[in-house]
């Protein structure tokens, strides 16, 4: 389905978790998780405006160290999302260097901590050689983040300690007919960028939209409203869906957040470490087999299943871990109950 969102995990599926989301068309990122960040480009590091950590084990966090030395001196405020303890992990990892010669810089993080009805937000600035400042705190429920052009949901697992999933939900996705544009004697140009912004932003049809020269250049620049450009060179449909889970185990009270944040989900990414052969030890770890992810992807409705995070000990014989994922999925495997008395 067309979408915004330019989705790829950084590292194949035996590597740390780490998974890029770019928005297309703009200079904007988003990244789940932080596990090893070097196969990452630079490029795209530096568009990383939120981060999304569904836990601080060090396969899913120690890419924060490269994500900080890629954007160190840019000025920006990179949020950093996370369950509790993430601003202390945060802290620990700033306090790891010296930090004599950033008075000038004005890179900040924000650390969101999730906790059951709550979300608190520590502040470090490198100003401050990242002095710890208490930014408040706000209600939560399943919202986790509000953009105008698309929300991040997130619900609390058990994977021995607390763990995050998360949901990207574009709002609504904005197709501009290009034929439109030229048959109005017009040229594509950044001009239709702010047209988008200003749809996702909600403003009035009324609001004035300037669009550029004509498309030999020799026409001046031209005024229209909002509205009727809305309403001749742009379709509105549907946003996409992303659900990303990242270590669980299978008990009752995982199953029934996931399936309910994951509910018809465009593109399911989910950890799927084990066969369920080794199910004995999925559950030690407290992680999935595939046959699990393949259950949870079922009964969430979700189009579409990407597993990862896979254990490597199947490296050299990873088809029958997607050929189980697979056969849950799409029923054909009898989906695994839930452990008793979780």
């Amino acid at each position: 389905m067309p979408s915004s969102f330019v989705v790829h995990l950084v590292n194949d599926p035996f590597g740390d978790p780490a998974l890029l989301v770019g928005l297309r068309w703009e200079r904007r990122a988003l990244l789940f998780d932080l596990g090893d960040l070097t196969a990452a480009s630079p490029t795209d590091l530096l568009k990383v405006q939120q981060v999304f950590v569904s836990h601080t084990h060090i396969d899913h966090f120690i890419g924060f160290d490269h994500l900080l030395r890629t954007i160190l001196g840019r000025g920006r405020t990179v949020q950093v999302f996370g369950p509790p303890g993430i601003a202390d992990n945060v802290a620990g990892k700033l306090a790891g260097y010296t930090w004599n010669l950033v008075e000038d810089y004005t890179l900040a993080f924000e650390a969101h901590e999730v906790h059951p009805g709550r979300v608190t937000v520590t502040s470090f600035e490198a100003p401050r050689r990242w002095a710890r400042r208490d930014a408040g705190e706000r209600p939560f429920t399943r919202a986790l983040l509000a953009d105008p052009h698309f929300t991040v949901e997130a619900a609390p697992l058990d994977h021995r300690v607390p763990s995050l999933a998360f949901a990207l939900t574009e709002r609504f996705h904005i197709h501009v007919l290009r034929g439109q544009v030229e048959a109005m004697g017009l040229a594509v140009g950044p001009w239709l960028r702010e047209v988008k912004r200003l749809i996702w932003g909600g403003a009035p049809d009324e609001t004035p939209v300037r669009t550029g020269r004509g498309e030999t250049g020799a026409a001046a620049a031209r005024e229209f409203p909002l509205g009727e450009l809305r309403s001749r060179l742009v379709t509105i449909a549907r946003g996409q869906k992303l659900t990303y889970v990242a270590d669980a185990i299978y008990s009752a009270g995982n199953i029934e957040r996931i399936v309910a944040l994951a509910k018809g989900a465009d593109l399911f990414y989910c950890e799927a470490a084990f066969l369920d052969r080794d199910v004995s030890r999925s559950r030690d770890r407290y992680h999935l087999t595939a046959r699990q992810a393949g259950a949870l992807a079922r009964a969430a409705g979700a189009k579409r299943l990407i597993v990862f995070h896979h254990s490597p000990k199947y490296r050299e014989a990873p088809a029958e871990l997607y050929a189980e994922a697979r056969a849950a999925f799409e029923g054909t495997l009898t989906a695994p109950p839930p452990l008793a008395g979780c």
